[in-house]
């Protein structure tokens, strides 16, 4: 490796350290006790005059002080003050933390716990040992590493250096936790579906692909893993969920990368309105889960996820925003004359159904900052959504939103193995239009309907934005914890 100044100096003093008979990289460390557990019952292992061990890595500033020198360390849990001195450490030790360990050493200590005079709880070292050396050093800027897009391509370094990232993550455990919490309990099944599939579906969205060598076969990385787990309804399950990553070849964005981590659900004998009831609950407890109570603030705006939720139709939604009734504008060119005629300012696209989805999300999603159900979409938006009895043009589909952003997506799933045909025929078309995020044609998955689906009720959630919304993060880069980066011009 090539290295600079700073790591030069650092791998310096690593050869001294060796020269000496120190092995930088030992293969065991030992500790008594975590910092958590020494500043939890510091009274009384100071009483007791413990001797004790801890690790960790030192953070901030070394201070040499003639014959005494302090620095802090950090394991993960808490953070502790060394105090060290030339009688207590030895002549040898002392130079060695004097002049060959630096900032970000992983050190290993053994001591007794004291207050210093000004109150401060430190671990007064007689053994020092060294863990690992770090040949880099820390950002110019101790109090965090600042540039944005360097903290997300060098992660480990701003989870080093910036406590409330790590904070933001052990949130996200806390909110999977609370999620599989209120699912278990309701009686689903944590279940795995493959992730290379022969067939993409489940949503609109275009495939990463791949080859498999020996097969000779072309694959896709899913985009979701409704199909295969609504087979395992078929097959008998009362209820299955998974919680896994899917993959879609799409732009990158504050809400959007191209591998995200979703939880799906299906319920044997529910309907979308029960999905409703499981996404409020699921949103109440993951908010208490991270927040503490059923609300969180999100860029300065309280979000109330307690209660029951608004549950407002797609086509209500629209002619409130836009004036269009979409019931009567039903086809392309009816919807592309309604919107000249109000001069509103979407992009054209392709199909209906494509049109009707982007005039939604420039005029009405926006606008749903409070947790809101948008439900009853066209057929054409929701090609596995049951239709409504009474409306046949919609389905019974809804979909979660806060703060301007879709976190759910639920259906009383379609489980007419005819219907369930003729849908994909109708994407096929789409897809031959133009719109390459149409469904594909799924015959394995209309075998499996032909054996008999019981009416199930599905849902879809975005771990990634509802972490977002809990953590008061603006992009969803900064709750994954190595999001998708272009590529570094060389």
């Amino acid at each position: 490796m090539e290295l600079n100044d700073l790591q030069a100096q650092r791998a310096a003093k690593l050869e001294r350290l060796k020269s000496a008979g120190v092995e930088p990289y030992p293969t065991r460390a030992h500790r008594s006790h975590t910092l958590a557990e020494v500043m939890a019952h510091f009274d009384t292992l100071q009483a007791e005059q413990t001797e004790l061990t801890v690790t960790g890595r030192i953070v901030g500033a070394r201070r040499i002080m003639g014959k005494l020198a302090f620095a802090h360390i950090e394991d993960g849990t808490a953070t502790l003050q060394l105090w060290l001195s030339r009688a207590d450490l030895g002549d040898h030790w002392f130079e060695r933390f004097r002049d060959d360990l630096d900032t970000f050493d992983i050190v290993q200590a053994t001591g007794t716990l004291r207050r210093t005079k000004t109150g401060e709880a430190s671990l007064f070292v007689m053994s020092l040992t060294m863990l690992a050396k770090a040949l880099n050093p820390p950002p110019e800027k101790w109090a965090g590493l600042a540039d944005v897009e360097e903290r997300h391509r060098q992660r480990y370094l701003d989870l080093i250096v910036n406590a409330e990232v790590r904070d933001v993550f052990r949130a996200r455990a806390a909110a999977v936790t609370a999620m599989r919490r209120v699912l278990d309990e309701r009686g689903f099944l944590e279940v795995e579906t493959p992730v290379l599939q022969p067939l993409y579906g489940g949503a609109a969205a275009r495939p990463f692909k791949t080859f498999h060598n020996t097969l000779g076969q072309e694959l896709y990385l899913r985009i979701a893993t409704e199909l295969y787990l609504k087979r395992l309804i078929v097959g008998g399950f009362p209820g299955v969920y998974e919680i896994g990553k899917n993959f879609r070849n799409e732009g990158v964005d504050r809400s959007h990368n191209p591998e995200f981590t979703m939880m799906e659900c299906y319920q044997a004998y529910a309907d979308y309105h029960d999905m409703m009831d499981l996404v409020e609950a699921l949103m109440r407890a993951m908010a208490i889960a991270v927040t503490g109570s059923p609300q969180a603030t999100y860029q300065g705006q309280v979000i109330d996820f307690a209660g029951t939720w608004p549950r407002l139709s797609m086509t209500a939604a629209l002619v409130e925003q836009t004036g269009i009734d979409i019931s009567e504008a039903d086809d392309l060119a009816t919807l592309h004359q309604a919107i000249t005629a109000r001069t509103l300012k979407v992009e054209r696209k392709e199909t209906w159904a494509k049109q009707v989805d982007e005039l939604f999300s420039v005029y009405v999603q926006p606008l749903l900052i409070q947790p809101t159900f948008i439900i009853d979409y066209p057929v054409a938006l929701s090609p596995l959504a049951k239709r409504k009895p009474d409306e046949p043009a919609f389905t019974e589909r809804f979909e979660a939103f806060a703060v301007g952003m879709e976190l759910g997506n639920a259906f009383t799933e379609l489980n007419d193995p005819f219907d369930q045909e003729q849908r994909f025929l109708d994407q096929g078309r789409d897809f031959a239009a133009g719109d390459d995020e149409a469904h594909q044609m799924d015959r394995d998955y209309l075998n499996a309907l032909m054996y008999g689906m019981p009416p199930t009720g599905g849902l879809g959630m975005g771990i990634d934005r509802i972490l977002m919304v809990l953590t008061d993060r603006p992009t969803i880069r900064e709750v994954i914890l190595f999001p998708h980066m272009r590529r570094r011009e060389s």
